[in-house]
């Protein structure tokens, strides 16, 4: 039971950013592992309780090694996305550079990650 006084978990407070987006992008392309998961570690303080941080990598390792981090850390892996190198659009081809496939919102432009290939991984910060 929450108070009057607390909003519902999905709604943003003036002066926050929905909790959807991520407060953090980490680009670690180009970096084997254990660098894309340490970077992760180092920088998932960077973002409040319940915000997103992104990291993008190509290591093929990274999937698995997010996930396992999630899990060990008691954080959130809540999805992963790709964006084809050649292109810079996502892997299907269907969606324009910096659009996501499924017609979700792309990251704010501030925020969007150097053109290439890549896997971007949306981790919240749990606690």
């Amino acid at each position: 039971m929450t108070s009057d006084s607390t909003p519902p978990r999905d709604q943003t407070l003036p002066g926050q950013s929905p909790p959807d987006r991520p407060q953090a992008v980490l680009d670690a392309r180009g970096r084997r592992c254990p660098i894309p998961i340490i970077e992760l570690a180092r920088h998932i303080n960077d973002v409040d309780v319940g915000q997103l941080i992104e990291l993008w990598a190509d290591d093929p390792a990274a999937a698995a090694d997010v996930a396992a981090w999630c899990r060990m850390r008691g954080h959130t892996l809540v999805g992963q996305r790709t964006r084809a190198a050649a292109t810079g659009s996502a892997a299907t081809g269907s969606a324009p550079p910096g659009e996501t496939p499924d017609g979700a919102e792309p990251p704010p432009a501030a925020a969007a990650p150097p053109p290439g290939g890549g896997d971007a991984y949306l981790v919240r910060r749990v606690h």
